[in-house]
């Protein structure tokens, strides 16, 4: 008769993953036979395992990633110059304890935001936060941001984010006022947080697309000195897993 009491209490306190280890334990014969300890640890165990998904999920969300990628479904068949012990290393996140950053550049549709994502993927499962951003439309938001008042709220988020992905960085020339933003956010997280950015132009590029050398050059600073460099290289993987119909099969 206890029991019944016991498991609305775990409710009560939001503790569903022992609550429903302890549900399953009633109706089990087989643990007699196991000591007080061994089925507390059951309960714990299973308590800390939903907290885990839970947060797990939570981060994800905030993350707001484009695709959902993991490092485990990267293809390896196709030759893109992609390391697996630069990958491997990656996917264990010790370059965000270490505040560092990636750089991937290649042509388009090769694999660089999936690659991104699938980093990101493995931060927030390693219990870092991260935020998924294309560089136009953050250079959109920040605008907006600026006429509203919420500018240095926007600023404040970004430099507390553990990894921040900035995909399609340098499609178009900065103007004055884009290099300035850019410059805030970077030096916010520069040696304190880490930062992806994709890019189909290669990193000697950049700074011409920038445009005004000096913040070119402190830009850069920031991004290229502390940092994982990977040129991914090959055809469209979006080409090659199209489902194109061939032109003879149309015509009959």
């Amino acid at each position: 008769m206890l029991n019944h009491p016991t498991l609305d209490q775990l409710k009560t306190m939001k503790l569903s993953g022992m609550a429903a280890a302890f549900e399953e334990q009633l109706q089990r014969t087989d643990l007699s036979d196991l000591s007080f300890d061994d089925r507390l640890a059951f309960l714990v165990e299973r308590e800390h395992a939903v907290r885990s998904n839970r947060q797990l999920t939570y981060r994800l969300r905030r993350a707001q990633l484009k695709l959902n990628a993991t490092v485990e479904d990267l293809d390896h068949r196709t030759r893109r110059g992609l390391d697996k012990a630069t990958l491997n290393e990656l996917a264990r996140c010790r370059f965000i304890n270490d505040h560092l950053n990636v750089l991937i550049t290649g042509p388009t549709g090769v694999g660089k935001t999936y690659l991104a994502c699938a980093i990101a993927h493995s931060a927030c499962r390693n219990g870092f936060s991260a935020r998924y951003l294309r560089v136009p439309r953050l250079l959109t938001d920040i605008n907006v941001a600026r006429g509203d008042g919420t500018y240095h709220k926007l600023l404040a988020q970004l430099a507390k984010t553990d990894l921040v992905i900035l995909d399609d960085w340098g499609l178009a020339t900065l103007n004055a006022e884009q290099r300035r933003d850019l410059l805030d956010i970077l030096d916010d997280r520069h040696a304190l947080r880490s930062t992806i950015v994709t890019s189909q132009l290669p990193v000697k590029q950049w700074h011409e697309v920038i445009g005004d050398p000096t913040l070119a050059d402190a830009i850069l600073d920031r991004l290229v000195h502390n940092a994982y460099t990977i040129n991914l290289k090959g055809e469209s993987m979006r080409k090659k897993h199209a489902n194109l119909t061939h032109p003879d099969h149309s015509a009959q």
